[in-house]
């Protein structure tokens, strides 16, 4: 079972920067985009309703920012759009796709800002109702793969510049904090578990990729799909946005 996740920064500019070309020849079973910045109703083309996927959005009630789509190879038992939080919903944060077997999930982090500002703790009150519903699906019978831009990055070793980030909103002691918590529920970032390199990096904030790189894009699964990570790979070698996409490969197929 193939995974690609990746945001956006703005779906109608990934797409004029090739992004579904690319994608489309990934034989990926699910394609998951965040911040798509548009409604569905404003995709006209073709292209962002490829032939070979059942297509489903989540847009922001005002449809200019935020956003998240979901493409399926196989017709999903049902689908659930936000996670019941209140007026984050409105923003367009989440999409999952319900197999017999296993959920996939299209997930949108807030952006933070400067420590103590109001956007900082909402952004704190999304990541507290998040660990929340993590706590409560782990006792669901099925596995969870949530394919995220998360805005945030774990370790030293997910950051190019530790010292220029370490007061920024992303990196934030009490954000790393979350993400151990996170793992301790039993949640594997599984690229980490089969790749430990300190240069991989998914997001470039100035959209330069030589410098100050960090990883917040990942795919977060729950435990019993630990052993099914076959191969992870964060795509680099073409440029859609200032996120690259991941690439991540497990030993399941979707059971409706």
């Amino acid at each position: 079972m193939r995974v690609i996740s990746f945001s956006a920064d703005g779906v109608k500019n990934a797409a004029d920067n090739g992004f579904y070309d690319w994608v489309l020849e990934q034989d990926a079973d699910f394609i998951c985009v965040q911040d798509l910045c548009c409604a569905e109703y404003d995709l006209q083309a073709d292209i962002f309703f490829p032939s070979d996927y059942n297509a489903y959005f989540f847009d922001a009630v005002e449809g200019k920012s935020d956003g998240v789509a979901l493409y399926c190879k196989s017709l999903p038992k049902a689908i659930m759009t936000g996670l019941g939080f209140s007026d984050f919903d409105m923003e367009g944060r989440y999409i999952q796709a319900d197999y017999s077997n296993v959920s996939i999930g299209c997930l949108l982090v807030p952006p933070g800002g400067d420590a103590g500002s109001e956007q900082q703790a909402r952004k704190a009150e999304f990541l507290a109702l998040l660990q929340s519903h993590l706590n409560k699906i782990r006792n669901k019978r099925r596995e969870f793969v949530i394919c995220g831009g998360w805005n945030l990055a774990h370790t030293a070793g997910d950051v190019q510049d530790t010292e220029r980030n370490s007061t920024r909103s992303g990196f934030l002691a009490e954000e790393r904090q979350w993400m151990d918590e996170v793992l301790e529920l039993g949640y594997v970032d599984a690229f980490r578990e089969i790749n430990s390199d300190s240069d991989e990096f998914s997001w470039w904030p100035e959209g330069d990729r030589d410098s100050n790189g960090l990883r917040t894009d990942f795919q977060l699964v729950s435990g019993g799909m630990k052993y099914a990570i076959e191969y992870g790979a964060i795509y680099k070698a073409k440029v859609f946005s200032n996120h690259a996409p991941i690439i991540m490969d497990y030993d399941l197929e979707p059971a409706v």
